[in-house]
């Protein structure tokens, strides 16, 4: 075999500069501290005396200035004359790449989105079969294989020509969009008896949202949070989500989810709630709260239950990730799973991201009739 002048050498993974090393680690920080910029170099700084993370060829004043020259970070005058650095877009963008990449491995990315339906022809999806081409079909679904083999068999070798009548395209299927709502649960719970559980879960949101966005562009994707009232996110807003000194009103979540849904005008349509706790709380129509902490409410079970079957009669399923383990909630969720028709999971914080990625792959891949 001829000597093609290439030279192959094993692969080396590039080494990470200085500012790449320490943006990761600050990366990280920012998601813990929900945004606080200054609380996330503090804990920098405490790791580079630990760790010598910095040296004296780039120091951390040299990091914080690149932060500021590569824009992703900016420094903002207050009211009151003082200076406050906040993250732009740009990190914010950055944070949810790498929660995706964190959460859900080396995903391919593609343009397109993947709920098959049962109809063949200009879509998206492959069906392993092949057909003639057609007027309109994307030049991306012609297979040269098979159209050099048409040609060859209608022209024969000598005189080699390709033509219309020779292309052969694979077959794909038409498909769906689908309409996500995610719920997120930010009562005091989250945060309690020394165990973070609002970090993971938005770090679950966020690649979520990268996800959708960049390998499903056709897919919507709604995060709203749920405590003593329940109110939409922005998904850039994401980094900067916090717990507060709530009670869980998980109706009031289901009835915004449901509200959102019922908007869209796409067929399919779900709803993930990620909580770690009992629904404790309900507004009544004069505007107070009933609230009870004790055990599992009856009263407030019931709501529940009733808003499960409202959404299984609107088609909408639900899956909920309950991040505890406490024996008593598991009868409620399964209560809660079969008014809806749904799923549940129970399971710790590892392995949350996956197993919402796995059951949003399993959800979407449902065919329209």
């Amino acid at each position: 075999m001829r000597n093609s002048g290439y030279v192959f050498t094993p692969y080396q993974a590039p080494e990470l500069s200085d500012f790449e090393r320490l943006f990761d680690i600050f990366s990280e920080l920012i998601v813990h501290t929900s945004g606080d910029v200054d609380e996330a170099l503090e804990w920098l700084n405490v790791l580079d005396k630990e760790y010598s993370l910095t040296n004296d060829k780039y120091t951390m004043d040299d990091f914080i200035e690149d932060l500021k020259k590569k824009g992703y970070l900016r420094e903002e005058i207050l009211p009151d004359g003082k200076g406050q650095m906040s993250v732009t877009a740009k990190t914010e963008r950055i944070l949810r790449k790498n929660a995706m990449e964190q959460i859900f491995g080396n995903i391919r990315k593609s343009g397109r989105g993947q709920h098959k339906s049962k109809k063949s022809g200009l879509g998206d999806e492959a069906t392993g079969e092949f057909r003639d081409f057609q007027f309109g079909d994307a030049l991306e679904n012609i297979s040269i294989t098979e159209s050099l083999k048409n040609a060859q068999i209608n022209h024969g070798v000598g005189e080699f020509r390709l033509t219309e009548q020779d292309l052969v395209v694979e077959d794909t299927h038409h498909q769906s969009q689908m309409s996500t709502v995610l719920m997120i649960d930010i009562s005091h719970s989250m945060i309690l008896y020394g165990e973070d559980r609002i970090t993971p879960a938005k770090k679950v949101a966020m690649a979520l949202a990268e996800l959708i966005t960049t390998s499903y562009p056709k897919d919507t994707l709604d995060v709203i949070v749920f405590g003593n009232d329940a109110w939409p996110i922005s998904i850039k807003d994401l980094p900067y989500l916090n717990v507060g000194p709530y009670h869980t009103n998980t109706v009031a979540g289901l009835e915004l989810a449901m509200d959102i849904l019922r908007r869209k005008r796409n067929t399919n349509k779900q709803i993930f709630m990620i909580t770690d706790g009992k629904p404790s709380c309900l507004r009544l129509p004069d505007g107070q709260y009933y609230k009870n902490s004790n055990g599992l409410d009856d009263y407030i079970v019931d709501k529940c239950y009733t808003m499960a079957a409202q959404a299984r009669k609107m088609h909408i399923p639900i899956t909920t990730f309950m991040i505890a383990q406490d024996p008593y909630l598991q009868h409620f969720v399964d209560e809660f799973t079969k008014s809806n028709k749904g799923k549940a999971f129970f399971t710790g914080l590892k392995g949350l991201g996956e197993m919402i990625f796995h059951d949003y792959e399993t959800n979407r891949k449902k065919r329209m009739n």
